[in-house]
């Protein structure tokens, strides 16, 4: 029985991965575009601006199978090109030569960033409150998990960092692994992969400020390699998620994500063979 599940559950993922659309990216370097897909409703925008190398920040749409969210944002340390799949590259990255953020190193004190995307928006909120949905993917899982080489990212609103898990810790390599808050982490290196060149991924999050006075507030959206120059690492934000009431979260994972899990339940080992 078990192993007739185990077949039924893998045709499904044959069935449904190609069926979903394939992610596509196009690069942009223009705050006014980045800024204008991100925004929902009870948030106006006072101003925005980008930092960063070319073709390091752009829009994707097409990846609701591939990260659980279909169409945004997405911001990284290297080629945002290089977050299409399938998962063919060990170590994708790519040097970009630029600096990184003092925020971001004082993150991770002793390690110096490189190569920061960084994305700012003043902004006013209706409510008093902003939230948004992400998912943070990164080269460096598994085998940095531990390490120095911890690629960084925050969300600094009014200079505090927002990029939280529910639980109040911070969202990182090495805080968000197979060993680590393993319920809020997707493993991309096994025989069955998702439609991203990352190794590995978070979970849909929202981040979210609350209370927040009236008047204008910036946020800065920020990531940056830390360390060195490569393994790429990124922030994908959710389209019209930008707002100043709690957006829904997709599905967890869609019903891609979903397959994966039941395949996890079943037993599966890590190289994806259904035990007896």
């Amino acid at each position: 029985m078990k192993n007739a599940l185990c077949v039924f559950v893998v045709s499904f993922l044959v069935i449904v991965s190609g069926a979903a659309h394939a992610m596509s990216i196009t690069p942009t370097a223009d705050a006014a575009t980045l800024v204008n897909n991100l925004l929902g409703s009870g948030v106006s925008v006072v101003s925005s601006s980008f930092s960063g190398a070319n073709g390091a920040a752009g829009l994707f749409s097409g990846a609701s199978g591939a990260i659980g969210i279909n169409s945004g944002v997405i911001l990284t340390s290297g080629l945002a090109s290089l977050a299409v799949g399938p998962n063919s590259q060990a170590n994708a990255g790519e040097n970009n030569d630029v600096s990184g953020t003092a925020q971001l190193n004082a993150l991770i004190p002793g390690y110096t960033t490189h190569d920061a995307s960084v994305l700012d928006i003043v902004f006013t909120t209706e409510t008093g409150n902003l939230f948004f949905n992400f998912v943070f993917a990164s080269e460096e899982y598994n085998e940095w998990v531990g390490s120095s080489y911890n690629d960084v990212f925050g969300f600094f609103i009014d200079g505090v960092n927002i990029a939280l898990l529910p639980n109040g810790s911070p969202v990182s390599i090495n805080n968000v692994n197979l060993g680590a808050n393993s319920a809020y982490y997707i493993d991309n290196t096994g025989n069955i992969k998702f439609d991203t060149q990352y190794d590995g991924f978070t979970t849909v999050l929202t981040a979210q400020a609350l209370g927040l006075g009236a008047g204008a507030h910036t946020i800065s959206l920020q990531i940056a390699d830390a360390g060195d120059y490569v393994l790429d690492s990124a922030i994908f934000l959710q389209a019209g998620s930008f707002s100043g009431t709690n957006p829904a979260v997709p599905e967890p994972g869609t019903m891609l994500l979903l397959g994966a899990g039941l395949l996890g339940l079943l037993g599966l080992n890590r190289r994806g063979v259904c035990r007896k």
